[in-house]
């Protein structure tokens, strides 16, 4: 017994068999399951799969009679544009968002616009912190292909100041508008029209409640409310690392290349904008020519700013000359700054390849800017952003002039709008028959999240290469 017990002692003992249940966490079913696989298809799909999703619940919200003022079931069509428009942070809208849409229809739409705005993963991951969750790795790198990041260092820390940014920002604009509102409303309604256009504003969206598609040309004369508003929208356009940049660095000379490129590059187009706008329409009596020099001024700076992806107006665009109108479209292709709430090809895309085309200019072999250069690889991929995008323009406004019966240049400018996610309209959008206002809906999806994911697919695919292939010129020119 004794010997048959000290044998025991070395022999392994038998691991006790314990039944492990799987945790069910319910909030999972707030994110897209992300396939384990090794696939071809990059992660940031699952980016397009949550503005799907929230679009369609903002879809379904809308078509309740609870949401229009009538009391009666809106159009699939109707719902899913403006759904698709307020997510988009797009402004497009084909029934007037005042008019018809009630107080719990209206909150639905400023909803969309700020989650829209702030991003999809990066709202659900807030939510996550605010139950306490931990973020994932999976979840840590879809967020930062989201938000464009080169590194996962503090990406929650990143995330938690964007948030407090845009709380911040956006609550200083609605103290600023109620004190504008409150002389001519009661006390809810100038709360609710602060609240509803400090979102709009600052998610470059270009919603408002005033009525009768109107915008704010009841406000050309009011120098608080049209500079609020651009400061709003610039900030954000310029997207929040830009201004942490500025923030943490605290001189110019030491910006990051990226920064340096998106101040430069806003700054120029929104001074060239404002004086093509002033010289072009300042004797016109329908847009800025019943109005003061100041007003003039203040009202052709404020279409450059809004023409970057915000689509809010003074004026009435349809009055506007049109080649007026065909610069408005360039600006509008352009749009704001990667990882903002602004939409377009990107001021980085754009800065990028004009510094690079003036570099060729001056014999340069390596193209850069402010004593740096770009990487050769990144300059393909704006080429392809930017060649792509002219494409599917081309095949939209093709298809719009099957299906519409209105000149091309109004076309033509509706497409860019909705591409570019900027909302600026020559009045054509409620009259689009029923596929013309699909195609707008889808072409508003594909330019808010198409360069994203296009970009990224890129990256993804991306692999250094084992051999080269002979070099041999082309002929150029």
């Amino acid at each position: 017994m004794s010997e048959l017990s000290s044998r025991s002692a070395y022999l392994p003992k038998p691991a006790d068999k314990k039944i492990r249940i799987p945790r069910v966490r319910p909030w999972r079913v707030l994110l897209p399951v992300i396939p384990k696989s090794k696939s071809s298809v990059p992660r940031s799909i699952i980016l397009v799969y949550g503005f799907i999703g929230l679009i369609a619940i903002g879809t379904i919200l809308l078509m309740l009679p609870i949401s229009s003022k009538s009391g009666h079931f809106t159009s699939f069509v109707d719902a899913l544009f403006t759904s698709t428009s307020a997510v988009c942070v797009t402004g497009l809208v084909v029934v007037d968002t005042g008019d018809y849409w009630n107080l719990f229809g209206q909150v639905v739409v400023m909803l969309l616009i700020q989650l829209g705005g702030f991003g999809f993963m990066t709202s659900a991951t807030l939510f996550l912190l605010a139950f306490g969750r931990r973020i994932g790795l999976r979840e840590r790198l879809l967020i930062e292909e989201s938000m464009g990041l080169q590194k996962m260092g503090g990406l929650v820390n990143i995330i938690k100041r964007m948030a407090i940014f845009t709380i911040l920002i956006e609550a200083i604009g609605v103290v600023i508008f109620f004190i504008r509102f409150i002389p001519e409303n009661s006390f809810w309604t100038a709360s609710w029209k602060a609240i509803f256009h400090s979102v709009s504003a600052f998610n470059n969206a270009g919603f408002d409640i005033f009525g009768n598609f109107q915008s704010l040309s009841g406000y050309s004369a009011d120098p608080l409310m049209i500079l609020v508003t651009a400061v709003l929208i610039i900030l954000g356009g310029i997207s929040f690392l830009v201004v942490a940049n500025i923030f943490e660095v605290k001189r110019l000379r030491k910006l990051s290349l990226d920064s340096k490129l998106v101040l430069s590059t806003t700054l120029s187009l929104l001074v060239l904008g404002a004086i093509i706008v002033l010289l072009t329409e300042i004797n016109d009596p329908d847009t800025l020519g019943a109005m003061t020099l100041p007003q003039k001024v203040l009202n052709a700076f404020f279409q450059s700013v809004t023409a970057r992806t915000a689509g809010f107006s003074t004026v009435n665009v349809a009055n506007i000359a049109d080649y007026a109108l065909f610069f408005t479209m360039l600006l509008m292709f352009i749009g704001g700054a990667s990882g903002s709430t602004a939409g377009g090809i990107k001021v980085n895309t754009f800065g990028m390849l004009t510094a690079t085309v003036w570099s060729t200019i001056r014999g340069r072999e390596r193209a850069g800017v402010f004593g740096r250069e770009f990487v050769p690889q990144q300059i393909h991929r704006a080429l392809t952003v930017v060649l792509l995008s002219i494409g599917l323009l081309a095949i939209v406004v093709f298809l719009l002039t099957v299906t519409e019966e209105f000149r091309f240049l109004d076309l033509l400018f509706e497409t860019i709008s909705a591409f570019g996610t900027v909302g600026l309209s020559t009045g054509v959008t409620p009259g689009l028959s029923t596929v013309g206002r699909l195609i707008i809906t889808v072409t508003m999806f594909v330019g808010r999240l198409g360069p994203l994911t296009l970009m990224l697919a890129l990256i993804q695919r991306q692999h250094p290469a084992t051999y080269r292939y002979p070099e041999e010129a082309i002929r150029i020119g």
